[in-house]
């Protein structure tokens, strides 16, 4: 019955022969707000933290640690607390939660589904972990994109798209 006024967003967990992938997007109407644009480049490099550090033979647990640490790096130390961050996904929406205490460890081929958030926006896509660069499979080229660089590396992160 809530009507969409300015703003909405859409989670998606679709499940496709037996196997669910998880993105979470944004329509803004109207002129994007700065605040709002600064908020997403911030969550955006915290997946972008997330994405990269999930590598074959890595502890979950410490990747979840540097994701909080990227939170502080881009000045919002407290808002992981707030939310989920996601985790290893495939036969449920999430296998398992990755937390501070996680004792899995990422394998080869395994699907990761991160969703960092920052109040008024998150940032969530399903990868594959690959031996050298994770794809991700919920990508849609045609989506505005946020463009983040994290150690080094370069990493798009779906964007708000603004309709008139």
């Amino acid at each position: 019955d809530k009507k969409i006024r300015k703003y909405v967003m859409v989670v998606v967990c679709a499940e496709r022969d037996g196997l669910i992938a998880n993105m979470t997007r944004f329509v803004y109407f109207g002129l994007l707000p700065q605040e709002l644009k600064e908020k997403l480049y911030a969550v955006a490099k915290v997946d972008a933290s997330f994405i990269i550090n999930t590598r074959p033979g890595k502890k979950v647990a410490d990747i979840f640690i540097e994701g909080i640490r990227t939170y502080g790096e881009v000045g919002y130390p407290d808002e992981w607390k707030f939310h989920h961050q996601g985790g290893a996904t495939g036969y449920e929406t999430r296998d398992y939660m990755a937390a501070l205490n996680s004792l899995h460890i990422v394998q080869p081929n395994q699907a990761f589904a991160w969703n960092p958030s920052i109040k008024g926006v998150k940032s969530e896509d399903t990868i594959i972990v690959n031996e050298t660069e994770n794809e991700i499979i919920t990508d849609d080229p045609e989506w505005p994109k946020v463009e983040v660089e994290y150690n080094g590396e370069k990493i798009s992160s779906s964007g708000i798209l603004v309709g008139g």
